[in-house]
């Protein structure tokens, strides 16, 4: 196997060779550091790379395999991690230029748990400035390794570009609007996001606490289920933890989906959707149900005003994340996220008090909707993934906003756990995506609901062309 296909087979399958001693971490690693090397300058999505330190993590992996002793699927895997979590080995810089050089004094939970379950940590992946929308104007954007001039979503934009590229085999990111699920889907990767408070966030920068997931980007959904698997659970540093007991959700992966009940709202998938986007969302149904799964159609509970809520919700936690810095070292700020956080401390208690109450009303909606099944099935995007002009163009047009937001914002906001995974190839050669979206504390049931599905197709398995 040449060194491209390797780096572009899944995190499952280079874990099971390293776990029979077929291939070494160290090789593993040298090749992810040496495809760094030679792209990464044209794509950009690593913020700091750990070279040194990787390699020396990876040959006390080899070490400890040879003697007997492996930790699990990531044991000697090479990673990376959004650069909004704490590490003590490298600066954490959140996607400003303020906190350029910061050292944490602490890992967040994540990254501990991940050096704990033998991970190679490669590097920092960048993101937009504070988790936002867009990038400090003095940070150069990664590019989407299927089209350059296409977005890559936000805010885990080094996450999604890194992993698509085959420069890591999973990477963390955060969602908070759409921001596992935006890149997951404009890059071709699996992305969960997991139930709101099913990951601990302790050392990791804050957006918007309410809203804030953690979660894996990987190219199948055992590879997420993995990921996942190794950051869930209870954290005593963290009191929003979830005490919910973490299952292997590994062993869902031989189980098939029948009688799984999938609901549908096809006007909520299908009124104001690109025509590209809904035929493909029909393919996947027919293969759900052709695996034996139950489709259902339903009513979703009324988003439209909740999404609309969404940038004020944001606004207010993302000003009381700042509290410290803003507006002491507002210079310091790019122009979205200031413009944020200065809504944020304009908005009044009984604006607040309205957002809450109209969350509040949708949760429950959602929450009885899930009383008579296990799935939904939404899109990712209500269009093919747009190019950086035709973002440029959206300017700051509110209804566009609302439009991009439609199947991720209600997620955020009632904590759902949702799976992102590919289900087509668009008419520029851009992948589509769509989502499962569960109960909470449902991840078992999204990892094998998508297993089944990539174990019927082969999107999952497309390359970005010019990496091919």
């Amino acid at each position: 196997m040449n060194t491209k296909d390797l780096a572009f087979e899944p995190l499952l399958s280079v874990s099971d060779r390293v776990r029979r001693r077929e291939i070494s971490p160290v090789e593993l690693t040298q090749v992810m550091i040496d495809r760094i090397d030679e792209i990464d300058g044209t794509y950009m999505s690593y913020k700091v790379v750990l070279a040194d330190r990787a390699l020396e993590r990876a040959r006390r992996a080899e070490a400890e395999i040879m003697q007997g002793h492996w930790r699990g699927p990531l044991h000697g895997v090479p990673i990376a991690v959004k650069d909004l979590c704490y590490t003590t080995f490298a600066p954490t810089a959140g996607g400003t230029t303020m906190h350029t050089g910061f050292m944490a004094d602490f890992n967040a939970t994540v990254v501990d748990r991940l050096e704990t379950a033998g991970a190679i940590i490669l590097g920092k992946l960048k993101m937009t400035e504070g988790a936002y929308t867009s990038h400090h104007p003095e940070d150069p954007s990664p590019l989407n390794p299927w089209d350059p001039a296409s977005w890559v979503g936000s805010s885990s934009t080094g996450s999604g570009v890194a992993t698509s590229a085959a420069l890591c085999y999973a990477s963390l990111g955060s969602d908070t609007g759409g921001s596992i699920r935006f890149p997951s889907a404009t890059c071709g990767l699996t992305g969960i996001k997991p139930t709101w408070g099913r990951v601990s966030r302790h050392g990791v920068f804050a957006l918007a606490d309410s809203l804030d997931h953690v979660g894996p980007m990987t190219r199948t959904a055992g590879d997420a289920g993995a990921v996942l698997g190794v950051i869930a659970g209870e954290d005593p540093n963290d009191p929003t933890a979830l005490p919910d007991p973490v299952p292997d959700y590994l062993s869902e992966l031989g189980n098939n989906i029948r009688g799984l009940t999938i609901g549908i709202d096809r006007r909520y998938t299908t009124e104001g959707i690109d025509p590209e986007v809904v035929a493909a969302l029909a393919e996947t149904e027919k293969v759900l149900a052709a695996l034996g799964a139950k489709i259902r159609d339903v009513r979703f509970p009324d988003f439209a005003k909740l999404v609309s809520l969404w940038i004020p919700m944001c606004s207010v936690e993302t000003a009381i994340a700042h509290l410290e810095h803003y507006p002491v070292r507002a210079s310091e700020y790019g122009p979205d996220l200031k413009q944020l956080i200065d809504q944020g401390r304009s908005l009044s208690g009984l604006e607040v008090g309205t957002i809450m109450h109209e969350r509040l009303k949708f949760c429950g909606g959602l929450a009885s909707l899930f009383r008579d099944i296990d799935l939904v099935l939404v899109p990712a995007m209500p269009m093919p993934i747009p190019t950086l002009a035709q973002m440029a163009s959206y300017g700051e047009d509110p209804s566009v906003l609302h439009g991009i937001l439609r199947f991720t914002a209600p997620f955020d906001f009632s904590g759902s756990p949702t799976i992102t995974m590919p289900n087509g190839i668009d008419k520029r050669g851009m992948p589509l995506a769509f989502q499962l979206v569960g109960r909470h504390v449902s991840e078992h049931v999204l990892v094998r609901a998508g297993h089944a599905y990539q174990s019927a197709t082969d999107w999952h398995l497309k390359r970005p062309p010019e990496l091919a």
